[in-house]
């Protein structure tokens, strides 16, 4: 193959969001090891949940990938926290397993602007102009002006069934042996981590009549606003752990690698294994699981909640003692992956390398967990690297923007010690960067980017135009003498129920009558927020030069230890130490006020 300007290692979900955005703006290449597994979902076949689905969103309004290939081939669409507030109501969408993964390689395949190169990696060159040279391990030297690594667990990846290991990226996939060695010889630190999958059971094999039916949500919703057209064709249920699970784990610990000391890399907290939950939280009697199937006729159920890399003969024994699984078939046993990732804090905001200009990473390199989170790294990365290529100026994200801002900012700024999950209680200022308002925020970003074209910005344009409209019909016609957006405030009143009142709105879809809903009934909310965020924005540059954080006391313990050790000098500093909460920064606020209050009396 002839140069590229970009080059994509990797073509899990991260390698295709880089490559597709990438390619809206230069020449594409992206390499992998075997073309047909190219957007396979390894774990969980879903999209989405709390703090997820608002990432899907953003990338669909940054022009990107998932969003598309999760409503094409949803098969269960659910928006989970429906009853709370907007800010934390979040869609989870179901998938056919096998369908997301054609689907992927349709789009990516057919795209003309992106070359398949098959081939592993082997080592990262400088062409001494400022490029780079892959190097395969077949002797390819294939050269692009820019790099993104989207490696996924495969880096010197090992899978663990109970004690016994093999080098693999993921059940039955070579790892990547080499791509390890370049980075590390760069100066980057390297670190291990270990993330795992449930088992597989045959579908047939299992008695849901024992089971609690989840049904999927009769209106069904959509990342792209138009939901796949068997978007409710299959329910989800749920199971639970038993005495005699926790018993049977409790008398087989040493047969797992991770308690046996077998694995140095570190998991994920907020998704443990089952013998982690088992141990760590003894007092329970019974754990949640939820059973999702991998297709509308699959032969294959996956058991979410219960990863485990106990051996399979334990794993056999342990899913029978579930309720409906008593006869249960495992058809592909569960396994803990141990890989390398990098130290995020070592890269820039938009996910280039520090010490190698031009090299990008994405994903679960990156030390994150998660499809979404993956998904939103490749697009930033896959555009960055374009803009590199290209000549044009950097443009970054910054944390208020949304939940990408955030995520980029926790991982250069903070890192993290375990696989990083994204969720909504990371968002300091949720409520005004909602999953349903994530187009309006950042569409025009996305313009700007070449990631966005002018016709899919003027639908969006046009969209909050009618908004805007409808909440101008509820402030100017009034009903018995309120006006309808009074009407509309009262929390036991729905749009229709105003408009039952003799208020008349413009025609409006769905999605914008939940707008124009969110907009009337939050909005002392949202106007307390954006408040709080300026004098937030206006505090980031208050000098903290001479406090004493180990004497205020209304810090968390974590915050007063790290601020003692790190000394940062503003409160911007500050908020970006890892441990120091939100709550905490609003501590230094109030500390710093008194103080100023105290001289000035």
């Amino acid at each position: 193959m002839s140069g590229v300007d970009v080059m994509v290692i990797g073509g899990g979900h991260a390698g295709l969001e880089a490559a597709w955005a990438a390619a809206k703006l230069a020449r594409v290449a992206l390499l992998v090891g075997n073309p047909a597994t190219v957007g396979r979902m390894p774990c969980n076949p879903a999209v989405g949940g709390p703090g997820k689905s608002q990432l899907v969103f953003e990338v669909q309004a940054l022009g990107g990938l998932m969003g598309r290939l999760a409503d094409d081939t949803a098969i269960h669409t659910r928006v989970l926290n429906a009853s709370k507030g907007p800010a934390v109501q979040s869609l989870r969408v179901q998938n056919e397993r096998d369908a997301y993964a054609e689907r992927a390689q349709d789009v990516i395949f057919g795209h003309g602007g992106i070359e398949i190169v098959r081939g592993e990696a082997a080592d990262l060159e400088s062409d001494g102009r400022g490029g780079w040279l892959v190097v395969t391990t077949d002797g390819r030297r294939l050269a692009a002006r820019s790099v993104v690594v989207a490696a996924g667990t495969f880096m010197r990846g090992v899978t663990w069934y109970g004690r016994h290991s093999r080098p693999e990226g993921r059940q039955g996939e070579p790892p990547s042996r080499f791509l390890s060695a370049p980075l590390a010889h760069a100066g980057h630190v390297l670190k291990r981590y270990k993330t795992g999958t449930p088992p597989r059971v045959r579908a047939d094999a299992v008695n849901f009549a024992y089971l609690l039916e989840i049904p999927a949500d009769p209106q069904p919703r959509g990342f792209t606003g138009q939901p796949g057209p068997r978007a409710t064709q299959s329910p989800t249920w749920q199971t639970h752990t038993t005495a005699q699970t926790h018993r049977l784990i409790q008398e087989n610990l040493h047969e797992s690698p991770m308690y046996a000391g077998d694995i140095e890399g570190l998991g994920p907290r907020y998704c443990p294994s089952i013998e982690d939950k088992v141990v760590r939280f003894a007092h329970h009697d019974r754990h949640l699981l939820f059973v999702e199937p991998d297709g509308v006729e699959t032969s294959e159920v996956y058991l979410q909640g219960f990863s485990s890399s106990l051996p399979p003969h334990l794993q056999d024994q342990l899913v029978r003692t579930l309720p409906g699984f008593e006869q249960a078939v495992i058809q592909r046993y569960a396994y803990a992956v141990e890989y390398d990732v990098v130290d995020s804090t070592e890269l820039t905001l938009n996910l280039e390398s520090r010490l190698l200009p031009g090299i990008f990473t994405a994903g679960q390199i990156n030390g994150t967990s998660g499809y979404e989170e993956a998904a939103a790294q490749g697009l930033v990365a896959g555009t960055a690297a374009a803009r590199r290529a290209l000549g044009l100026p950097e443009r970054f994200f910054e944390r208020e923007s949304g939940y990408l801002g955030v995520l980029l900012d926790d991982l250069v700024f903070k890192g993290s010690d375990e696989p990083y999950r994204m969720m909504t209680s990371r968002v300091e200022h949720r409520l005004l960067v909602r999953q349903d308002n994530a187009d309006e925020r950042l569409s025009g970003l996305g313009h700007e980017l070449g990631l966005v074209t002018g016709d899919e910005l003027a639908r969006v344009t046009a969209k909050y135009a009618r908004v805007r409209a409808g909440l101008e019909a509820l402030e100017r016609q009034r009903a018995q003498g309120q006006a309808g957006a009074a009407w509309l405030r009262r929390p036991e009143l729905s749009l229709a129920d105003v408009e039952a009142l003799g208020i008349v709105l413009p025609a409006l879809d769905a999605a914008e009558r939940e707008a124009l809903e969110i907009r009337v009934k939050y909005a002392g909310y949202i106007d307390r927020a954006q408040r709080q965020l300026q004098a937030e924005q206006h505090a980031q540059t208050l000098s903290l030069r001479g406090v004493e954080f180990g004497r205020i006391e209304a810090l968390s313990n974590e915050a007063r230890e790290k601020l003692s050790r790190h000394q940062p000098q503003t409160v911007a500093q500050a908020a970006r130490i890892s441990g120091v909460r939100h709550a905490d920064v609003s501590v230094l606020l109030v500390h710093l006020k008194q103080q100023r209050v105290s001289r000035e009396t």
